[in-house]
């Protein structure tokens, strides 16, 4: 099991640079079996996750190459067959294979998406937009047979009952190779989905409408790549950083960002009194004092992302006064908070999705366990700031989400190394 041991108590200072986003990147790998080309994209994260999904390809025979933050992936020898349930298991967005295997053979054959556990995360709204497009949608232990090859996908109109990112680009997956006009209402509005939208009409999709709540696709027979995509910066990285400059650092420089996805989580940190100074595409963060205590509420894009609920909370610590964090996306993501209390946090949770974060003037070193990507980020946040030697466990989720971790927080000054799993090949 992989572990991140950390020496808590020293400042961080330096720079350090944001790599692509991890919601995008896994949705852009699937999205590449749609061409009748190779594709290749830059600014990858080099994250475990890109690793599963290689595993993934290589068992439909396509071909793909990672070094350096360049992946390159030729699906035109793909084949059509059983895929590892091991990697399928090992993150949720490999559900996304559901969508691009519908649109390239109008079938797909797929166990049941694993990735963190973060209580109920229905697929129905995806299976919804399948059906609206002419698949029959079957399940049998764990097994999901989604299948349009009598008639073939045709365009619908597609009204989905709760916002949601998954169901947004599976459905756009399928529908981009789908015959005629397909309308997709009520949708996510997140930078990814617009990301994964330029990288297929830069083939010659037709996709209009990505970023606002209503979204148009017109199918069509072809995609060719024609240069190379890069993978928008990762806002939720991004935020991770800020929350742990603010937290402990002596001034940090936060390059490759677009703080216009980050508005709802700067606007929180300049409500605490967080000394930021924002450029085109970077924010520094000065030292911090006399922080203000916030109330938090997560909320779909635009709004107060989900994914940084939990690496804020550290900062949270520092404020003189009670903040409040509302999870409104998944009330059981709270799984951060017995771990923090273990280091000495005053921190609770007496009603589902509802958090209450005290005043924590002092942290100490223990050894923890990471429950998901995120809780994972809250706690190394809380190593280095806390007395002593913080050990977190189950770290491969953390490896899951955020590149080159070790290198950035060495990089920064952090006291840090990780054990059990082999960096080199997981991170070319």
């Amino acid at each position: 099991m992989a572990k991140i041991i950390i020496n808590g108590g020293r400042k961080i200072t330096g720079t350090v640079t944001i790599g692509g986003a991890k919601n995008s990147t896994v949705a852009l790998i699937p999205a590449a079996i749609l061409a009748d080309t190779a594709v290749k994209f830059d600014n990858v994260p080099q994250i475990l996750d890109v690793k599963n999904l290689q595993y993934i390809l290589a068992a439909m025979n396509v071909h793909s190459d990672f070094l350096a933050g360049n992946l390159s992936i030729d699906p035109t020898t793909i084949e059509e067959s059983e895929l590892p349930s091991s990697a399928i298991k090992s993150l949720r967005a490999s559900y996304y294979f559901m969508g691009a295997l519908l649109g390239r053979f109008g079938r797909a054959t797929v166990t049941f998406p694993g990735g963190d556990n973060l209580g109920s995360r229905p697929i129905d709204q995806h299976i919804k937009g399948f059906e609206a497009l002419g698949a029959t949608v079957t399940e049998k232990d764990d097994i999901i047979t989604i299948d349009a090859t009598e008639n073939g996908l045709k365009g619908a109109r597609v009204t989905l009952d709760t916002v949601s990112v998954g169901a947004t680009i599976n459905i756009i997956l399928a529908a981009v190779r789908a015959e005629g006009q397909t309308i997709i209402e009520n949708v996510a509005k997140e930078p990814e989905i617009i990301d994964i939208a330029t990288f297929l009409n830069n083939m010659g999709a037709n996709i209009r409408g990505a970023g606002t709540d209503t979204i148009r696709i017109t199918g069509v027979d072809r995609l060719e790549a024609h240069a190379t995509h890069s993978v928008i910066p990762d806002r939720i990285e991004a935020g991770t950083y800020m929350s742990m400059a603010a937290a402990y650092g002596d001034g940090v420089m936060i390059q490759n960002v677009i703080p216009e996805h980050l508005e709802s989580y700067t606007s929180k940190l300049l409500e605490m009194g967080v000394d930021m100074q924002i450029g085109e595409d970077s924010i520094y963060i000065g030292p911090s004092h006399d922080l203000k205590p916030v109330s938090i509420k997560t909320m779909p894009y635009p709004g107060f992302a989900t994914d940084l609920q939990q690496p804020i909370t550290p900062l949270l610590f520092l404020a003189q006064g009670e903040s409040t964090i509302t999870e409104t996306i998944y009330p059981k993501r709270v799984k951060h908070i017995a771990e923090l209390r273990r280091m000495g946090a005053d921190l609770s949770s007496l009603n589902p999705g509802e958090i209450k974060v005290n005043t924590s003037s002092r942290l100490v070193g223990t050894t923890v366990e990471a429950a998901e990507i995120r809780a994972g980020a809250a706690l190394v946040i809380a190593g280095i700031m806390a007395d002593g030697q913080t050990v977190v466990d189950n770290a491969s989720h953390i490896l899951r989400g955020y590149d080159r971790i070790a290198e950035k927080l060495t990089g920064l000054g952090v006291d840090l190394k990780i054990e059990g799993v082999d960096l080199i090949n997981l991170m070319p």
